[in-house]
């Protein structure tokens, strides 16, 4: 009875319908106007696609090289190398190419980040101790094929003490003005750090006793194989530090990893192929600009009557920890001390265990007779700077006259090698 007689129902004699019929069963079969777009949806895709492709360079580019403030000194490096080959003034050369390199090394720890999103932390480990400090080994490189081995040691030690002394002593100076309250960090972190700190001046301080108490059992090479040889040791020491604190104890790290997850987003701004292909960019960029100031160095200090050693040791880390030097301070005024020791300490150590020992084994690799041997000055001041900012970190706490006494004696530093002239005998 049923499909006859709901018809019929339905129509009337003259078969005009009566009423609307009922909602058939198979009533997808009404929505076939409506899945029209939906059919064209690949051609959508393609068109996103295309134009997504199109587009995202352009706003990689302008994340990386507009939207920080610091890449206003961008211009700097091509203005740099044009007064190279118009002026050929040392002095301006040297000055503009150290404003063009400071937003480049950034930039360079920006993408680092950006990369560790897709590696995970252990990868992001390591990407952090190759590029961390990707400037400071770059311009190491340059000046070492150049001959230049006391500029590599005095930089790398100026790296330590600005990071050590002046960026610390300013976090724990503003931190404490703005918050006035003492602050509060991860002891178990910062001693760790200072630990790894003082092997390196163990590194650095028995190639340096060995040479000039003339007790070397073949004159001239024992403190270069001690050099090559403790090196080794320290690379080896550093990775292990990096297994314990990315593996092996991660509980004492928490707090920290904590804090970094929340200062930034789970998402990255930029896709990892590109974050890949600016930090091979970056690198070309500052390979070039490192090479053009390696060469400026003697004749800016002659212009500027300035001891290569002052440049050296002060200006170049100055400027070359620029971000990081900011960074430190922003942190400490948002009472992250953690997050500004990370960055402070952290670097200094990673400098002092991994940069100054690949130094030298490149140097090995090259020819070149780079050493440990920092000279007695050098060496002294290193070892007073460690145990100094060791008892200032031993309480896990921070106020403002602790920062204000780390950048009084970053002060009594910088007048030394102002007045420090490097001899010319090493015996002397």
């Amino acid at each position: 009875m049923g499909s006859t007689e709901e018809k019929t129902n339905y129509l009337s004699d003259e078969g005009t319908p009566l009423k609307s019929p009922p909602v058939a069963k198979n009533v997808s079969h009404s929505f076939d106007c409506e899945t029209g777009p939906v059919r064209s949806s690949p051609d959508v895709t393609r068109w996103w696609k295309t134009n997504n492709i199109r587009i995202r360079p352009l706003r990689s580019a302008y994340i990386v090289l507009v939207r920080a403030k610091i890449n206003v000194l961008l211009p700097f490096g091509p203005l740099a190398i044009l007064l190279h080959y118009l002026t050929g003034k040392h002095g301006w050369v040297f000055f503009f190419t150290l404003l063009g390199i400071a937003p480049l090394a950034e930039r360079l720890g920006y993408a680092t980040e950006q990369l560790a999103f897709y590696t995970g932390p252990t990868v992001g480990g390591l990407l952090n101790a190759t590029f961390g400090n990707a400037t400071e080994m770059i311009i190491s490189i340059y000046a070492l094929k150049s001959g230049m081995i006391r500029v590599v040691q005095q930089s790398l030690l100026g790296s330590i003490l600005s990071n050590m002394l002046l960026v610390l002593g300013c976090a724990f100076f503003t931190g404490g003005i703005v918050h006035h309250k003492v602050q509060v960090f991860n002891k178990g972190s910062a001693v760790v750090n200072s630990g790894l700190l003082l092997m390196a001046v163990m590194g650095t301080t028995f190639p340096a006793v060995l040479h000039f108490t003339h007790t070397e059992l073949h004159s001239g090479e024992s403190a270069l194989s001690l050099s090559r040889f403790s090196s080794c040791i320290m690379l080896i020491a550093y990775a292990s530090y990096l297994f314990f604190q990315l593996k092996s104890q991660q509980d004492l790290y928490g707090p920290l990893d904590e804090v970094v997850e929340d200062e930034v987003e789970d998402d990255s701004e930029i896709y990892a192929w590109e974050a890949i292909g600016w930090l091979a960019i970056l690198t070309v960029w500052v390979s070039i600009l490192s090479g053009y100031l390696v060469d400026a160095i003697q004749g800016a200090s002659e212009s500027l009557n300035l001891p290569v050693a002052f440049i050296s040791v002060i200006l170049l880390p100055i400027v070359g920890n620029a971000a990081e030097h900011a960074s430190a301070i922003m942190f400490a005024m948002k009472d992250k001390l953690d997050i500004t020791l990370g960055v402070a300490i952290g670097s200094s150590t990673q400098i002092s265990m991994f940069v100054i020992p690949f130094c030298v084994v490149v140097g090995w690799c090259m020819g070149e007779p780079m050493d440990l041997n920092f000279k007695l000055f050098e060496t002294a001041t290193l070892f007073i700077t460690v145990l100094v900012v060791a008892f200032m970190l031993q309480e896990g706490t921070s106020n403002y006259f602790k920062g204000l006494m780390l950048i009084l004696c970053y002060l009594i530093v910088a007048a030394s090698f102002f007045v420090h002239i490097d001899p010319t005998n090493d015996n002397d």
